[in-house]
Order: structure tokens, then sequence, then C-alpha cells
């Protein structure tokens, strides 16, 4: 009968054994997973730096552009009031070359 108690407590040893094994396995691949979970963040947070420098440098040149355009129009308004100023300069002299000369101009 000790024979058989032998090979029962052998058994029960290599089955327990086996198992602290496996828990130390699986816990070394859970590990490994934060190593990845870190490396995601990491990556993620690079990805979030870039994309906010990439609208940071829009912002600008939507602000470069914005200053252009009040320029043009500012531009714009200034030519429009010297062809008004133009205008109405031509049109006095073409009224001036209109109108019948004076009798004692002749």
């Amino acid at each position: 009968m000790s024979r058989p108690w032998v090979l029962v407590s052998l058994l029960l040893l290599i089955v327990f054994t086996s198992q602290f094994e496996w828990k130390q396995q699986f816990g070394n691949e859970t590990e490994a997973t934060p190593s990845t979970s870190q490396k995601e963040q990491y990556l993620s947070k690079r990805e979030e730096s870039v994309k906010e420098k990439i609208i940071l440098s829009q912002e600008k040149n939507i602000q470069k552009l914005n200053e252009l355009v009040q320029s043009l129009r500012e531009q714009l308004l200034q030519c429009k009031g010297e062809n008004k100023i133009a205008n109405s300069t031509l049109t006095e002299r073409l009224h001036k070359l209109e109108q019948p000369p004076l009798l004692g101009d002749k």
C-alpha cells in the first residue's frame, strides 16, 4: 500500500508544480501587456501631440490669411475712393467740354 501512496503523492506534486509554472507564465504574459499598453499610450500621446502641432500651424496660417484679406479689403476701399475722385474729376471736365462756349470767349 505504501507504493500507491507514493505514486499518488508524486502525481499530486507534479500537478501542483505544473499549475504553479502555468500561473507564472500567465503572470509574465499579463506583465508584458502593460508594457504594450504603455507603448500604445506613448504612441497615442505622440499622435495627439502631432495633431495639436498641425492644428496650431493651421490656425497660424488662417490668421495670416485673415490679415491678408483685411489688407486687401482696405486696399480695395482705397482704390474705390480714388476711382470716385478720378471719375468725378473726369465728369467735371467732360461737362466743361460739352458746355457751349461763352460769347465773350470767341
